[in-house]
C-alpha cells in the first residue's frame, strides 16, 4: 500500500472553522486526532478509523500535521519493540514545527531516556532503575498510608469530598516528594504547578519555570548535603549524569509520575464507585483490588496516547507503507481494545497485565510498581476508613477533560458517614517528624489482603 501522504509540509494548509461539519476531516479526508469529534468520544474514533485502514491509520495532528496512529496490540509491541526501526528521538522527523505549535512541549527533543535510543538510552536508564531500585517498598507503602491519612484528616468530618481535588491530585506529590527529597512543606504547592504546566493554561510557561527552579535548588542542596533519596541517589551514579541531566530527568519523573498516578487513582476509585461489576463483586468478595487496577489500565490507562516515536527508514506496518521520518503514535488505549486480544469488552481480564499501560520494551515505563503501590495502598487505605462512602452524583454528571494524549476526571464528589479521625491534629500543628526508612534494594511485598482489608477476595 502506498503513503497517503505525499509530502509532509512544514505549513499546512488551513483547517476549517470548528463549528464546519468538515471539522473531524482534513487534508486528503484524513481524521482529525483534535477538535470536537476527538474530544468528544475518543474511543469512537478509534474503532472508526480501526474500520476504515485497520490496525495503523493515517491521521491528522494540531495544525493539521500528519501522522500514523497504532490502533493494534500486536503493532503496537512491535513498535514499543523495535527502537531499531522506530526511534524515540523526535530529531529524526521530517515535519519542522511552527514556533506556536501545540505539539512542541510534548515532541521537542529533551536529553532524557524517553528519548533516547542506543547506548545512551542504557547509560540514563541504568541511572534511573538503578536508583528507583533503592527505594525502600516497605517504608514506601508506610508513606503511602501516613499520607492518606494526613489528607482524609482534611474531609473526613464534613462527611463529603471530591476524591479528584481533595485527594487524588494531592496524594502521589506528597509521596514523590519524600521520594525525591523535597521539603514536604513544598510538596503540594509544587504539586499545583505541575498540573498547570501539563495543560494549555495562561500560567503553564510559569508554572513550568517554578518546577525547573524548584529542581534546581534541590540538585544544589543534594549536591552539598546528600541524603538517601533519588536525586542523591542520581547525582552519585556511576553514569555520571551532568546537573543538567539530573534536572530533566527529575523534572520528566515528577510530571509523569505525579500525572499518571493521580489519573490512575482517580479512575480506579471511579470505577469502584460506579461500575456494576466491581460492586457487585465486591459486596461478594470476589473482586481484589489488584484485579480493579488491572480493569483500568486495560479500559482507562493513565496515558492514551504517546506521541514519540519516529520511523527510522521506510518501512511496513500493520499493511501501511511508512516513511523515513514519519511519526508514529503509540495508540495505548486503542491497543488496549484491539478486538483481536479483546473481543469482548466486557469480560473481565483479571490478573491480566499484557495491557499497554505502561508501554513494553526498552522504553517500559521503570516506575510502574511503584505508581501501583501508591495507587493501591492508597485506595485500599481510604475504603477501609470510609467504608461507606458513594458517589454524590449520578454518574452521568461526572466530567472528563480528554486531550489528545490523555483523559482525566475533573470531580469525583462523594458522601459518606461524617467522622472525626482519632489521629486528627488541631489546624496549624506541626506534621509529625519525618522518619526516614533505611535504604536498602528490595522487591515490594505482597499486596496486604488479610482480614483488616478492603476488598476481601481470590489470590
Amino acid at each position: 500500500m502506498t503513503s497517503p501522504f505525499p509530502g509532509s509540509p512544514s505549513t499546512p494548509p488551513p483547517s476549517p472553522p470548528a463549528q464546519c461539519p468538515a471539522h473531524a476531516l482534513g487534508t486528503g479526508g484524513l481524521r482529525r486526532l483534535y477538535g470536537p469529534e476527538a474530544e468528544r468520544a475518543p474511543h469512537d474514533l478509534y474503532e472508526r478509523l480501526r474500520q476504515e485502514h485497520g490496525p495503523v491509520a493515517p491521521v491528522l495532528l494540531p495544525g493539521d500535521i500528519q501522522a500514523w496512529l497504532v490502533l493494534g496490540h500486536q503493532e503496537n509491541l512491535d513498535v514499543l519493540r523495535n527502537p531499531l526501526l522506530f526511534s524515540a528521538d523526535s530529531r529524526r522527523w521530517n515535519v519542522r514545527l511552527a514556533p506556536d505549535s501545540p505539539l512542541l512541549p510534548i515532541t521537542a527533543y529533551q536529553p532524557v531516556i524517553a528519548f533516547a535510543d542506543g547506548d545512551e538510552h542504557a547509560r540514563l536508564r541504568s541511572a534511573i532503575t538503578d536508583s528507583l531500585a533503592r527505594i525502600n517498598r516497605h517504608g514506601n507503602r508506610r508513606y503511602v498510608v501516613r499520607y492518606t491519612d494526613r489528607l482524609l484528616h482534611t474531609f473526613a468530618a464534613a462527611g463529603r469530598a471530591d476524591l479528584v481535588t481533595d485527594f487524588a491530585e494531592k496524594l502521589p506529590i506528597l509521596v514523590l516528594s519524600r521520594q525525591f527529597g523535597i521539603a514536604e512543606q513544598d510538596a503540594l504547592p509544587l504539586g499545583e504547578a505541575v498540573r498547570d504546566l501539563v495543560r494549555p493554561t495562561e500560567t503553564a510557561v510559569k508554572s513550568n519555570q517554578v518546577v525547573v527552579d524548584t529542581m534546581q535548588e534541590l540538585i544544589r542542596h543534594k549536591k552539598a548535603t546528600p541524603g538517601d533519596d533519588l536525586t542523591s541517589w542520581l547525582l552519585r551514579h556511576e553514569a555520571d549524569l551532568n546537573d543538567d541531566e539530573v534536572l530533566q530527568h527529575l523534572r520528566h519523573a515528577l510530571v509523569a509520575a505525579n500525572e499518571n498516578t493521580a489519573n490512575l487513582v482517580a479512575n480506579t476509585l471511579r470505577m469502584v464507585l460506579t461500575d456494576r461489576r466491581f460492586r457487585g463483586h465486591l459486596a461478594g468478595g470476589q473482586m481484589t483490588l489488584p484485579d480493579a487496577l488491572d480493569q483500568v489500565m486495560w479500559d482507562q490507562p493513565p496515558l492514551s496516547l504517546i506521541p514519540n516515536r519516529w520511523a527510522t527508514g521506510d518501512t511496513v506496518l500493520g499493511g501501511q507503507r511508512i516513511n523515513g521520518g514519519d511519526m508514529v503514535l503509540l495508540g495505548l488505549s486503542a491497543g488496549n481494545r484491539d478486538p483481536a486480544v479483546r473481543p469482548d469488552l466486557s469480560t473481565p481480564v483479571h490478573g491480566n497485565r499484557s495491557h499497554l499501560a505502561f508501554g513494553k520494551g526498552p522504553h517500559e515505563c521503570p516506575g510502574m510498581d511503584i505508581g501501583r503501590t501508591i495507587a493501591d495502598t492508597a485506595i485500599d487505605t481510604l475504603l477501609a476508613r470510609l467504608p461507606d462512602m458513594q458517589l454524590a452524583v449520578p454518574e452521568t454528571e461526572l466530567s472528563v477533560t480528554t486531550s489528545m494524549v490523555s483523559s482525566r476526571l475533573n470531580t469525583l464528589p462523594v458522601h459518606f458517614t461524617s467522622r472525626r479521625t482519632k489521629q486528627e491534629a488541631p489546624a496549624g500543628a506541626q506534621p509529625p517528624p519525618r522518619v526516614e526508612p533505611p535504604v536498602t534494594a528490595c522487591a515490594a511485598p505482597p499486596v496486604r489482603r488479610g482480614k483488616g482489608g478492603f476488598f476481601r477476595g481470590r489470590r
